[in-house]
């Protein structure tokens, strides 16, 4: 780089303490009264008797001390001792100053550090430090809902686009205040988030682990069964996970497939395999959980979307 004038000079350049010799070949390094270690020899410029000594063969360095190729004596005089600090610092960087090219690459684990392509929220930041939007088919997470406490309904929507055909809803850490109550669920349509009350038809097998099985069968219901003999217990928690199919589409039935478990008040665990379609090919863009009595509580929902083509 080329400068106007005097060019920078950057640095720690340090004059250390005087220093009164003896018959010895070892003196302590000082800088104000502080023990200082130099980092190496040729680091230091140091006069011997008017005579600049030559790093690593009259002198070399040892953490906080200077050794000498020879005893000196108390008639010797250490002029001086000028230590560059290390000539290739630049300083502390103002913020905002050091490019990704003035950075090698790979040197703080994330490979290449000048990235292609377009960042945004609807690219991802490839293994060759391109930015890309997701393939068709990836899997790719949307968002999550918090803690939600003694809620008679809870909601999820605003997540439905037209990126993606499918998407996959977990459920966690789902219980309600009623013992033995079921949590059902019905789909939100466009306008003012309303929720529809007819046209759903579901089934819900369930194998129990006292060894005995159930099964139950939804016709032009006003809601989905998702699970049933919930515990009220935090500690008797459930999880759901499913699957909604094309919640956009104006084609077909919205339909949805998926799985519970569920920890009842009995202290049996209820596998079950859920699934069901509402009968209608209006658009959906939301869903809603509620118990049959009572309020529920969970951890958290979270939703991923599988990319369209």
């Amino acid at each position: 780089m080329a400068y106007i004038g005097k060019q920078p000079t950057v640095g720690n350049f340090v004059k250390l303490d005087a220093i009164t010799t003896s018959a010895t070949t070892t003196f302590n390094l000082t800088n104000g009264g502080v023990a200082y270690s130099p980092q190496s020899p040729n680091h230091c410029i140091v006069s011997l008797n008017g005579v600049i000594q030559s790093p690593t063969t009259s002198f070399t360095i040892s953490g906080s001390t200077i050794v000498f190729a020879s005893a000196l004596t108390s008639s010797d005089v250490i002029d001086f001792i000028l230590v560059l600090g290390d000539v290739l610092n630049i300083g502390t960087p103002s913020d905002n100053t050091v490019t990704a090219s003035k950075i090698a690459d790979g040197v703080i684990g994330l490979g290449k550090l000048s990235a292609t392509g377009t960042k945004d929220s609807t690219t991802f930041l490839r293994g060759d430090n391109t930015f890309a939007v997701p393939p068709a088919g990836a899997l790719v997470y949307l968002g999550a809902t918090g803690s939600q406490s003694a809620q008679s309904t809870i909601d999820l929507n605003g997540y439905f686009t037209s990126s993606y055909n499918y998407y996959k809803i977990f459920i966690d850490g789902l219980y309600a205040s009623t013992n033995n109550t079921e949590i059902r669920m019905r789909v939100a349509t466009t306008g003012s988030y309303t929720v529809q009350t007819t046209n759903y038809y579901s089934n819900i097998w369930e194998a129990i682990s006292d060894g005995t099985t159930n099964s139950s069968n939804i016709s032009n219901s006003t809601s989905f069964e998702i699970a049933r003999s919930m515990s009220s217990s935090v500690s008797g928690n459930s999880s759901i996970e499913f699957t909604l199919y094309n919640p956009l589409g104006t084609t077909g039935r919205k339909t949805y497939t998926g799985n519970a478990a569920v920890g009842s008040d009995s202290a049996n665990v209820r596998n079950c395999t859920i699934g069901g379609f509402w009968n209608s090919t209006t658009a959906i863009t939301g869903l809603r959980w509620f118990p049959v009595s009572g309020t529920m509580s969970l951890d958290n929902i979270r939703i991923y979307g599988v990319k369209n083509s």
